[in-house]
């Protein structure tokens, strides 16, 4: 090679992921720092991250959510399943003044809901946004149940997804269900 030899330049998913591993690395360092900051440096640390001045909290709680601001800018907020979920346990708080939890159904973008109901099979497209289902987006698994059935189902347990109790405390699934790749199917 006339003398010249030249190093191979790392694959590009090397280079990727050093970039990552020194990304995450100054993220976790600049958190691991918040602890040496003084209370005036950590309101000027929220005031720099939020753009307004930092509610009374405790230098702990303070540096906890100086923290997840990092970590939020860094590898991005919340999914908008979880927003709008939040969303809607914040308007029930408002108009019952508690709220139920159910358990995370974790339907990914893509997934297919099948449901046979009275010889015709309906079949729900999770998105991003909600579900499809016959041409159209819905917010809710509940409102798509009430447009099959013409009645008001949970939507979740129409389709399957949530358990019911039985007599001996072992949850048991309200309708068969059986798992084909991405696809939920109930009869």
């Amino acid at each position: 090679m006339n003398g010249r030899e030249r190093t191979p330049l790392p694959a590009w998913s090397e280079l990727t992921i050093a970039a990552d591993c020194s990304f995450q690395h100054e993220t976790s360092s600049r958190i691991a720092r918040l602890n040496e900051l003084t209370a005036q440096q950590l309101r000027d640390e929220w005031h720099r991250l939020h753009g307004g001045q930092p509610p009374r909290l405790s230098r702990d709680l303070l540096i906890r959510t100086i923290a997840y601001r990092i970590q939020e800018v860094a590898y991005g907020g919340l999914s908008k399943a979880i927003q709008r979920k939040l969303a809607v346990l914040g308007k029930e708080l408002k108009l019952k003044g508690g709220v139920v939890v159910t358990p995370d159904l974790s339907l990914r973008p893509g997934a297919r809901l099948v449901r046979e109901w009275r010889g015709r099979t309906h079949t729900v497209i999770v998105t991003e946004n909600g579900f499809e289902y016959a041409g159209e987006v819905f917010l809710s698994l509940t409102k798509i149940a009430h447009a099959i059935t013409g009645a008001h189902w949970s939507g979740p347990r129409f389709f399957g997804l949530i358990c019911k109790r039985v007599t001996n405390d072992q949850s048991q699934p309200e309708a068969a269900r059986t798992h084909v790749g991405n696809e939920v199917a109930n009869g």
